[in-house]
């Protein structure tokens, strides 16, 4: 993540895309999602904090389906709303 205002990701933290993933996801669908073992097996927050702050592919991953799930859905929302 990088401190570019324009980055979808600038300002929200690691620990909020994992909450909000799992709040949309579940842990299960997560774990389809994104084939990683703090997903799969005993998940929570801290392990997968713990993995993902040391493993740049996985976070990489993460980050992406984060900002395919949530930015580009506000994205269309915006769309509809201007065009009303």
């Amino acid at each position: 993540m990088n401190n570019n205002p324009n980055d979808p990701l600038h300002g929200v933290t690691l620990e909020k895309v994992i909450n909000k993933l799992v709040e949309f996801y579940g842990w299960d669908e997560l774990g389809k999602k994104i084939n990683i073992n703090c997903f799969n097996f005993d998940p929570s927050v801290k392990s997968s904090l713990k993995f993902l702050r040391k493993t740049y592919w996985a976070r990489l991953k993460v980050e992406k389906l984060y900002i395919k799930t949530f930015v580009k859905i506000e994205e269309k929302e915006a769309e509809v709303v201007e065009s009303k």
